[in-house]
This record gives structure tokens, C-alpha cells and sequence, in this order.
């Protein structure tokens, strides 16, 4: 019976993704970027390695409780 499920759910994903997936003619293709004022001053990435210091440190930190929990 789940089998049934997982097929059903499987099968609707991939006839929406092929619906998704075909170029319908009714709707116009996006316009052309002009060349308007550029992006502003500020890098999107500025502390994106602090950030993944940050969690790395937190996630060994967090490990490290764990597995010092679960031996005592």
C-alpha cells in the first residue's frame, strides 16, 4: 500500500516538473537588462567567512557535548 504512495508521489512531481519544464508560448520571454544605475557600494559576501568559522566552531562545540553527555 505505501508503495502505491511513494509511486503516486513520484509520478505527480515528475508531470508537473515536464509541465514546468515546456516553453508555453502565452507569456512574453523577460525583457533586457538596460543599463540603468549600477549595484550598490556593499559586497554581499563581506563576513561570509566569519560566518562559517562561527559555525564551525559552534558545531564542533556542539558535537563535543554530545558525545561527552553520552559517555558519562
Amino acid at each position: 500500500m505505501q508503495n502505491k504512495y511513494i509511486f503516486a508521489s513520484i509520478l505527480i512531481s515528475f508531470v508537473g516538473l515536464a509541465a514546468m519544464a515546456q516553453e508555453s508560448g502565452r507569456f512574453p520571454s523577460p525583457p533586457t537588462p538596460s543599463n540603468g544605475p549600477g549595484p550598490p557600494g556593499l559586497p554581499i559576501d563581506g563576513g561570509i567567512v566569519i560566518l562559517f568559522v562561527i559555525a564551525l566552531i559552534f558545531g564542533v562545540y556542539k558535537t563535543y557535548g554530545l558525545v561527552a553527555k553520552k559517555t558519562s
